[in-house]
């Protein structure tokens, strides 16, 4: 993959989560705003290279090159050995040389939306682009679409500092939009989510969070989840069969889980369509996500010429998945119908779109024959008021987003296992047949299930044998307690940081009072409410970073 953005001065992210979910530990506050995983990236990229300046003030760390560029001029300085001192100078003189080219690369990419201030900024410099000839005239136009959809949705949220939180997304999303217009990023059969020297996938994520109603969002089957990182930890692959409802899902996904499952949550690889790294709009977007890259069905005769050029690209990006199965640890995200959920167009009833048994069979054999121990697990996802696709598929790119704030959720269900199905069929194309409406009716019975949940208003009450929605987490903007019930600690006051270091923490919505019990640890105030009903498992876990912490 090869990235050639220019790199951009920090920009500011804001987050709305006054209110997180029932089912992830999201972080309250907005100083909070960036994951915990993009400053971890950004350590790790300022940590490769480390160089040492004269200034006036004496030898200072330059902590990246990042740095490097923005600062004043600086003399190198070689605090290595006589011996090395000529082929560090060398190096150095490479370095800064390779800088002065990308402070160039930087200088040519224009700064209209990161300078912006206030809407009229933005609006004036979607319409001082498009005068210029940088930015389309369809392009422009999309843009102020955008920006007005979104900004009515997150004022439904009702966040008070919504104005902020619009400009400050808005901003970024216009200017990396404006970026790939100048230099157009070309996707990989396999590409890898970008992290430096721009984080799009923190960018991705901040982007949707004002959208999520997490008051009224859910996660089904939340224990499942463990159990695939554990396999994911032995080697094992993993593949989610899921139905596709937004453009959103990727980042529903990953805010549903990021507190409780963040490994999940930043290193799920997606299977995508064309579309999604072609659209202006959501190039931006996919270039933080995990990708393998093919050419839908549904569009793969829009244009007669382009079919054998698709089919191709499409041998090449199994070829890559099949080397990526290979490696083991991999996880897979796939839609096999093809596209995006629609609704009934007469009832207008939302259910998930039937199954290509095909592309299932494909996806089953491939993870069979990958080297590694394999496991299918169908994958449900409710968000399609957050960006609902066009009533019809569309040929054409550039198609019309509606955005929305609303509640969302996700559920998983057990593993099946293909043998157990082929058990009692009579030939392999009755037995593939047989598979793929196995995992189809467990996804829509998730569906179901979280549909009752969210948009029926019915909540924990919308729990069935087959998906319980209880494991959860609920939270306020106060003092915390979690009660432990039959706990040899039966109640203290966690941190929030120990509660999302844990991979699971389940609420009851009791009737009970919660206890009341002041911090017990230097003053830390976890700002959640939560009553846990603890299985063996997770009590252990939760006892010992509590040990830990005090």
């Amino acid at each position: 993959m090869t990235y050639s953005s220019s790199p951009l001065p920090p920009l500011t992210f804001f987050t709305t989560t006054t209110h997180t979910p029932r089912v992830s530990l999201s972080l309250i506050t907005s100083q909070h705003s960036l994951s915990p995983s993009s400053s971890s990236s950004s350590s790790s990229s300022s940590s490769s290279l480390r160089l040492s300046a004269v200034t006036r003030g004496g030898i200072v760390p330059l902590l990246s090159r990042r740095s490097f560029i923005n600062s004043p001029p600086h003399i190198i300085c070689v605090t290595s050995t006589r011996s090395s001192s000529l082929s560090k100078v060398t190096a150095m003189a490479e370095i800064v040389k390779d800088d002065k080219k990308e402070e160039k690369e930087e200088c040519s990419h224009s700064r209209t939306f990161i300078d912006a201030r206030n809407e009229q900024d933005l609006l004036l410099g979607i319409r001082k682009e498009a005068e210029s000839g940088r930015l389309p005239s369809n392009l422009a136009i999309g843009l102020e679409e955008l920006y007005h959809s979104y900004k009515t949705a997150v004022f439904q949220s009702g966040q008070p500092r919504a104005e902020e939180i619009v400009l400050s997304n808005m901003a970024a999303t216009f200017d990396r939009i404006l970026a790939d217009v100048e230099e157009s990023f070309v996707f990989l059969p396999h590409h890898k989510a970008i992290r430096v020297p721009f984080d799009y996938y923190t960018f991705g994520q901040n982007y949707i969070r004002p959208l999520v109603d997490f008051r009224n969002s859910y996660v089904g089957n939340i224990l499942l989840f463990k159990e695939i990182e554990l396999q994911l930890q032995q080697g094992h692959n993993v593949v989610l069969m899921s139905n596709h409802q937004s453009e959103a899902d990727p980042a529903v996904i990953a805010l549903l889980l990021e507190a409780t499952n963040q490994n999940i949550a930043e290193n799920l690889t997606y299977i995508a369509g064309d579309r999604v790294i072609t659209d202006p709009l959501s190039k931006p977007f996919s270039m933080g996500r995990n990708l393998i890259c093919v050419y839908s069905k549904k569009h793969m005769h829009d244009n007669p010429e382009l079919v054998d050029m698709k089919r191709k690209a499409n041998t090449r990006s199994l070829k890559e998945m099949a080397l990526l199965l290979r490696s083991g640890s991999q996880l897979i995200w796939i839609a096999p119908s093809g596209g995006r959920d629609r609704p009934d167009p007469h009832t207008e009833e939302w259910h998930p779109a039937s199954f290509d048994s095909s592309a299932v069979d494909n996806m089953r054999r491939l993870v069979q024959h990958s080297g590694a121990p394999g496991h299918i697990y169908p994958l449900s996802i409710l968000c399609h008021d957050i960006m609902p696709p066009p009533a019809q598929v569309e040929k054409e790119i550039g198609e019309k987003r509606v955005i929305s704030f609303s509640g969302t959720g996700i559920s998983v269900a057990p593993e099946i296992n293909f043998s157990d199905i082929a058990a009692g069929c009579k030939d392999p194309e009755e037995a593939k047949d047989a598979y793929s409406q196995v995992l189809y009716n467990s996804v829509a019975e998730q569906y179901n299930v979280l549909k009752t949940a969210i948009l029926a208003k019915q909540g924990l009450e919308a729990s069935i044998p087959n998906v319980d929605l209880g494991f959860g987490l609920r939270f306020c903007n106060s003092k915390s307690t979690v009660q432990l019930s039959s706990s040899p600690i039966s109640a203290c006051v966690l941190s929030e940081t120990v509660i999302s270091r844990c991979p699971l923490v389940i609420l009851l919505q009791q009737r009970q009072t919660l206890n009341q019990a002041e911090n017990c640890h230097n003053g830390l105030i976890p700002g959640v409410y939560a009553r846990c009903r603890l299985n063996s498992w997770f009590l252990g876990y939760l006892v010992n970073a509590w040990l830990k912490l005090v």
